[in-house]
Parts: C-alpha cells; structure tokens; sequence
C-alpha cells in the first residue's frame, strides 16, 4: 500500500486548480496524467529577463524586463501590416513594441496610453530604433520584476509558463519527506533535501545539486528494487535442475560452439545445479549464437524432468524459435509445442491439457504463455529473448506459474552498456557471447545518399539476378503509423513495377496469419524482395538473404540500426547493407553512419549509442515503449549508478526488511518513483 502521505502527489492532474477539458489535452499529449508527473516534468532551460530601469543601447541582444507606458499607436493600413506601440520609458528613452499579424485590437488591450506596464522581452536594434518583438506584458502589481524564468518542454495548447504555474502547485502539495539518503553521502555532495531540491530545480533549472540529488534519488530506488529483487531470489529455495546429459549428447550440430558458448553454457549448468535460483543476463551481438546457448538451458530442464519455457516479445519471433528448436531437436525425446494469442480453439486446449499433465516438455510462446488459464506441471525454467527492460512485475507474474521460483534466463539481442547493465539488470549475473561462430563474415556496410536511389535499385537487381534475395527497410516515421505504412507501401509498389511477382511487403499493421504467410514465401525464396517497416527488426532468419537496404537511415538510432542489419550475414557467404541517407545530415547522424559503417561490434555500437544520443532516447527505449528513468539522464547516470548501487547494496545488506527509520524512508522512495512492486518482495518476521 502506498503511504498516505503520498497520496497528494498521485491524485489526478484535475486536482490542481485551472485544470478544464482545454488543458488535459494537451498534458495527456506530454504524459502529465498526476500531480507527480507534473512536479517531475523538470525544465531543461531558462531565460535571465534582466531587470532595468531604463532603456540603454548596451542591452542589444538581451532579454530585459522594464516598466514602460505607452504613448502612441503606429498601425499599418493593411491587416498584415504590423502594430507598433511607441512606449516610453521612465527617463523618456522610447522603444518600439511590435506584434505582427495585424492584431492591433490586442495590442491595444494590452497596453492602454498613458498607463504603466511592465513589459519583458528581447530589446533589438530595427535601424536607429529600439524594438522588442512580441513582448510579455503584465500589470506592475502582478509582474515578477524580471529574473531566471524556467523553460519546460511544451506541447500544441499550453506553454511553458502554465506548466510552471501548474508546477508551483505541485510542489506546494509535495510532503515533506523522511531522508533516504545515507547522510554522510548526502554531506559529502552538498545535495539539499527531496522536496527542496524540486523547489530549486523548478525555480532555477541551472541548479546543478538540485538537479543532481533528484536524479540519485531515482537511480537509488531503481537500484534497491533489484537488489530487493536478487536478495528475495537468493534467500527463496528453488530447486536444482541436474541434467544427465542424455539429450545434449544426442544432439547433432552442424558447427562446434564457440567458446564463448561453451563458457556460457557451463556457467548457466552451474547456476541450475543450485537450489538458489538463477538470474542472469545472456548478452550476445547479433548472429552470435544466442539460441543454441538458449536450446541447451532448455535441454538441462528436460533431462532433469522439469519444463521450459521460452518467451519472445513478438509472434513472428515466437514462431521462429519455435521452428528453429523443432528443426534442432528433431529425432530427440523431447516434446515442443508453441502457444500465442493467436492460438484459438481446440489447439489451444490441447497445449494447455498437455502442458498441465506434462506431456510438453519446451513450450514456446509470447506473452500468453504466462496468462491466466495456463498451467504448467512442473516448471523449472524460463528463459526470455527480450527486446526491452523485463520488470519486476512480470518476474513476480513468472513464479507465480510454478510450484517453486524457476530458474531464469534473459536474452538481449542489443549489447547493453555497462552503465545501463547495471541500471536495469543490476540483479542479474551476467554472461557475454564475445565471438561469433566461424565461417561468419563481417557485413559491408556502405553509406550512399538518397539521390543514387536508381543506382541502388539497379544493384538490386543484379544480385536478385543472382538468386540471392534482399530485405528493404522503410523509414522509420515518428509521427504517423500511416505515413510509415504509406511508404513502405509506395516503395512495394516501385520495386514491384520492376520486378514483378517477386516483391512482397509486410507492416506492423498486418494481421498475424497474413504477415506469416508473406515471411513464409521470403523464407521459402519464392520472393526475392522484402519490403519492411521495421517489423523485420527482431529475429528473422533467411540465410540466403545477403543484402539488406535502409531508407532514410539517419533517422535511425544505432540499436536499431545494428539489429536491422543483423537480419543479414546470417549464412556463409558475403552480405551488404546499404544505408541510404538524407541530404542534410547532422552532425550526430553524420557521426552515427560513420560508425556503422566502419564497425560491425555490437558492444562498441551501444556504448557510442549511449554518447550520441546523450539525454535523448537510448537503446530503442522509444521503440520498446519503455522509459525506465524520467528524472536521471544517461550522463547523471554514468556518475551516480556507482554510488547509488553501492548504498542501495548495503542498506539491502543492513536491513533487509527496510525497517529501521532510514528503511521505511526507503520504502516511501521506492514508492514515489512506482519502484513499488519490489515493496511486494521484502519478507515479514
């Protein structure tokens, strides 16, 4: 139960005053749905309105605020024509305020003659005149005198200001909240207490402690969740799966593992021989080997007469894993079924009986093999080919379908850096497949610009020619999912009036069955052509597939652009990825094409990816829906983790239970950044 001394903060946005129907629109748009999203909705800019008393050439250029009265109006004969207030100052200096648009009403209104306002804005130089263009004008008893006015970011309907009056409200709701911070720590950085250092940051954005002290308490709570997390998972009693090795020795493979492989592999049979149960974090660039490594976890259960379970984040990816470990373990003792939402009817009974009585060993699924309704005989593993953060709520969701915590397995196809390792899987150990498998060639990748399209349709056509095959990615568009499609659907149609039959197109918006029976006819080679929105990004495998195009791929992140390119180089022989660019480029897209180009390692892409986008997006984080942090950023990240994970591991150590004065305070902190359903884990008496 959250505390009630929270309650203020997690109200409804509606609760603060001048909040009507015109408002929610546009906070709903920026995600201000409560009281606390609004007091963390920090601004990331200010303007100094310097204060003056008179007009003076010197202040060229810069944001003043002075009183002024108007003494005359100058507008122009047509509606264009701009107004021109000629205002005066209190030692005669004119200056000429300027509203276009021809609103000559409203700058009357604004400024009566002969009355005092006080007016803020930038004082510019128009030939031998001062003017300040569209100016901020206010009665004298209710302006603020100039000073550092805070910029938040807006959206279409209300303006910066607003959200810094409805923040004022916020804060003034906000409790006084018990320290959670350790005090030497919080001495030794000078940071100020919670509820003042969100009154600074809200008043002057540049206040570098506030700032930093509202970011450590977010990471801390981030990082007691996991801890909370591991030590509930070390303390549980799980069991020890011990496998015989009778279908692992039967297993026929093509290659001989790496030894990353075989290091990982021995690491993950370790782990299930304990009773503890396992948490660890499977890292493998793209094409590096993760299923197999996957495929042998699954094995160990079985050999040990446990379950498997594997869950994918989509369909497509669900079903090729499940084709995939058919194919590897045919002839083995070995029962595999899949089940995803699609799954109706009499096949979805049979899987659930099956699955309840034991007679499936590997069950492969999305997340509907976790829903209400399937039961699991004896579930001893889980492993998770994740494609974004996998949160403590689920974990809790996952336990709950067996008779004892299983053993897990998460998989990340995107190498994640160690400053984000540690924020989002901070409970885990961790593995890393480093190599990959021989006779894998490195993919070429060449950067082309927009406007040798026709060159690069005609080297499609040469290499359809030579009975190799070719995926063609359509710019990723934020706005519209119409507009995305739109494209993906035009540049079908133009490769198809030159090719035929041997184009098809697959999209997000596609029904299931329909998107399958396209990748089907890829995989089968009856089309030569794949054109995609990036539906494609995760997990398809066509070996014959050696050529991959990008549209517009500065609009890209590098994750995403490092998991695209990964649906080629998956068979022997050479492939090649194109990434057509844009005209204009800027400098962090000319750097992020650079290094595509120049390096195929997946880990040096994601620790350059968390530089280039800096307090942006990381890591497909926008892609997944995901947003872990609201508060830190990458930067304050890559500074605080240490500290925070260092004194979120000896509280955990100290005082488990969070009981002691600084525990209960840590307990509200873990609820007011919704760090909540770790509160679920802490153990009584």
């Amino acid at each position: 139960m959250r505390p009630d001394m929270l309650n203020p903060l997690f109200a409804e946005v509606t609760a603060l005053k001048g909040i009507g129907a015109a408002l929610a629109k546009p906070l709903e748009r920026l995600g201000l749905a409560r009281v606390v999203d609004v007091a963390f909705h920090l601004p990331t800019g200010f303007i100094d309105r310097i204060p003056r008393d008179e007009l003076m050439a010197s202040d060229v250029g810069r944001v003043i605020a002075i009183e002024l009265t108007a003494a005359n109006y100058r507008f122009g004969g047509s509606a264009r024509s701009p107004a021109r207030v000629q205002a005066v100052d209190a030692h005669g200096n004119f200056v000429s305020l300027v509203f276009f648009g021809g609103n000559s009403g409203w700058a009357k209104k604004l400024l009566p003659l002969n009355e005092k306002r006080w007016v803020s804005g930038r004082l510019d130089q128009y030939g031998q005149e001062l003017q300040i263009v569209h100016p901020e004008v206010a009665v004298p008893e209710e302006a603020d005198g100039g000073g550092r006015e805070a910029i938040y970011p807006c959206s279409e309907g209300i303006t910066s200001k607003r959200i810094a009056a409805l923040a004022a409200q916020a804060i003034e709701r906000a409790p006084d909240l018990p320290e959670w911070i350790e005090p030497s720590l919080k001495d030794r950085h000078q940071w100020p207490g919670w509820k003042e250092a969100l009154a600074r940051i809200h008043a002057d954005p540049a206040d570098a402690k506030a700032r930093e002290r509202l970011a450590y308490d977010e990471v801390f709570a981030n990082q007691l969740a996991l801890m909370l997390v591991r030590g509930e998972a070390r303390a549980k009693r799980g069991r020890s799966l011990q496998g015989d090795g009778r279908l692992r020795d039967k297993l026929q493979l093509p290659y001989t593992p790496t030894g990353a492989q075989t290091r990982t592999i021995g690491e993950i049979e370790g782990d299930m021989a304990q009773s503890q149960p396992m948490l660890r974090l499977l890292q493998g660039d793209v094409g590096a080997g993760k299923t197999l490594v996957a495929t042998m976890a699954l094995l160990i259960a079985a050999e040990a007469g446990a379950q498997g379970a594997m869950l994918a984040p989509t369909e497509i990816l669900a079903r090729q894993h499940y084709e995939n470990l058919s194919r590897m373990l045919a002839g083995l003792d070995v029962r595999i079924a899949i089940l995803t939402g699609r799954d109706k009817g009499k096949a979805r009974e049979a899987t659930l009986m099956g699955l309840a009585a034991g007679e499936i060993d590997i069950l492969v699924g999305t997340h509907a093999i976790f829903q209400q309704g399937v039961t699991y005989r004896d579930l001893g593993l889980v492993v998770v080919d994740e494609q974004h953060r996998f949160g403590v709520a689920e974990r809790l969701m996952l336990q709950a379908k067996a008779q004892v915590p299983p053993h897990l397995l998460v998989m990340t196809a995107t190498p994640i850096p160690r400053t984000l390792q540690l924020a989002s899987h901070g409970e885990m150990d961790v593995s890393r497949l480093d190599e990959m498998p021989p006779g894998r060639q490195p993919i070429q990748t060449t950067v082309i610009a927009e406007d040798k399209l026709d060159a690069v349709v005609a080297g499609l056509g040469r290499h359809l020619e030579a009975g190799k095959q070719a995926y063609w990615v359509c710019p990723l568009v934020e706005e519209s999912e119409k507009t995305d499609l739109a494209a993906a659907e035009h540049r079908a149609a133009t490769l198809t009036a030159k090719f035929g039959a041997k184009v098809g197109l697959v999209h997000g918006r596609m029904k299931g069955p329909e998107k399958d029976a396209v990748m089907a006819r890829f995989a089968s080679g009856e089309l030569g052509v794949l054109v995609a929105t990036t539906v494609i990004e995760v997990g398809v495998d066509v070996p014959n597939a050696t050529l991959i195009v990008i549209e517009a791929a500065d609009r890209f992140g590098l994750a995403q652009l490092h998991q695209l390119r990964g649906r080629v180089g998956r068979g022997g022989g050479q492939s090649h990825c194109i990434l057509l660019r844009g005209e204009k480029l800027s400098e962090t897209s000319r750097a992020r094409l650079a290094l595509m180009r120049d390096t195929t390692d997946g880990f040096l892409i994601a620790e350059r990816d968390l530089e280039l986008r800096g307090a942006g997006e990381i890591l497909g984080t926008r892609q997944s829906g995901e947003q872990t942090f609201r508060l830190a950023t990458p930067e304050s990240l890559a500074t605080l983790i240490a500290a925070a994970n260092g004194d979120a591991r000896l509280l955990e150590d100290q005082d488990r239970r969070l009981n002691t004065p600084r525990g209960e305070a840590a307990r509200v902190a873990l609820y007011l950044f919704e760090r909540d359903a770790a509160v679920s884990l802490l153990r009584a008496g």
